[in-house]
């Protein structure tokens, strides 16, 4: 077997080389080969405040007060978040918190439970 990536439009397993492109046969989906070899490493871990690895759906604590900007909330030490979501930026972890609403937090801020 070929240890080319499968489509990532539609994962065939059966693609193949022309030249510097890959194309899938099934749904004529064409990529560039070297953007598909920096996907493949360009998964981003995301740890909590003592190194543990955060994954979607988890449930964390918050281990510092944090004030919520633009209003005189405060999500207070020791709350508990469940069923967060990882996303990309500055503020990694998306979240709704009981009695604030949707809010954006970091990973530095919060210990998975």
């Amino acid at each position: 077997m070929s240890a080319l990536p499968p489509c990532p439009n539609c994962n065939s397993e059966y693609t193949y080389e022309d030249g510097l492109m890959l194309i899938c046969p099934e749904c004529a989906h064409e990529w560039s080969a070297a953007a598909s070899a920096e996907t493949v490493s360009d998964d981003k871990v995301i740890k909590d405040s003592v190194g543990n690895t955060l994954q979607d759906g988890d449930t964390i604590t918050v281990i510092k007060d944090l004030k919520v900007k633009g209003s005189s909330l405060v999500v207070k030490v020791g709350t508990k978040v469940k069923g967060i979501r990882l996303v990309d930026g500055d503020h990694d972890i998306d979240c709704k918190i009981d009695g604030i609403g949707a809010m954006k937090l970091k990973s530095e801020f919060v210990r998975k439970v």
